[in-house]
């Protein structure tokens, strides 16, 4: 009896070895597990706050940039496209505003009576002139003659032409008006052009204030020459009782008008 107690006791004992091993894997799994649920949560929660960080983020730099477009954007309303003028003879258009300034008028230059060599647009500042369209044409063409009032010639070929015509047009036509005085002007407006053919549709701009023209060739080459004297004699070729273009002096005349 004595042994068979034993045996059962010591069976028991084994019983309770398993039960009691099963009740720690047991509670190992679920601290792993729980250890495991409380990390996805955690790891989930943060994943969910980086969102919302970086979508707030994302927000405030959308509004920021929005607000400094506003801040970029200029005073006065929307921008407004407007439509450019065309030359009636050739058919060159020209765009409203060029360096800052507006389209007073366009006409074209004819050599020989019939060939249509250039357009031309005069462009002007409308502040500078905001007083004198105010005081009759008279006053208008004094100051279109005034080197002082600054302006932009923008002249379009209308056909293929040598550069050396080009610019020996330009200066048989001033040299004249400039009586002897700083003549050297004109080889330097020369050098200015480089040694390439003008094509049609190449654009040259002359933007005259006061002492200084500046000068943007065909190929976008800039320069300048400062003298009075060339300015002076620039602005009576184009607005002087002779100008190259009496389409575009009687065109320019009536645009001031409306600037």
């Amino acid at each position: 009896m004595m042994l068979s107690s034993s045996r059962v006791l010591c069976h028991q004992g084994r019983i309770l070895t398993r039960q009691s091993t099963r009740r720690i894997t047991t509670s190992s799994k679920s601290t792993s597990l729980s250890i495991a649920i409380a990390a996805y949560t955690t790891a989930t929660a943060s994943i969910l706050l980086y969102n919302l960080h970086s979508s707030h983020d994302v927000t405030n730099s959308s509004h920021n940039n929005y607000r400094a477009a506003q801040c970029s954007a200029p005073l006065g309303g929307e921008a407004v496209m407007l439509s450019p003028k065309t030359e009636p003879v050739t058919g060159i258009l020209f765009p409203r505003l060029c360096n800052g300034m507006t389209l007073a008028g366009c006409g074209v230059r004819v050599k020989w009576g019939f060939v249509k060599v250039y357009a031309v647009g005069t462009y002007m500042d409308s502040l500078a002139m905001s007083v004198i369209k105010s005081q009759g044409e008279k006053e208008v063409k004094k100051a279109l003659l005034d080197p002082n009032y600054p302006r932009t010639l923008r002249i379009v070929m209308n056909r293929d032409l040598s550069i050396d015509k080009y610019t020996s047009a330009i200066i048989e036509a001033l040299e004249p008006r400039m009586k002897g005085q700083d003549l050297q002007s004109l080889e330097e407006f020369k050098k200015l052009n480089p040694p390439v053919d003008l094509i049609q549709g190449a654009e040259m701009e002359m933007t005259i204030r006061g002492d200084t023209l500046l000068y943007k060739n065909a190929v976008g080459g800039l320069g300048q020459i400062k003298s009075l004297v060339f300015t002076r004699a620039m602005c009576d070729v184009f607005y002087g009782e002779k100008a190259v273009s009496p389409t575009h002096l009687e065109d320019v005349l009536k645009g001031v008008k409306e600037l």
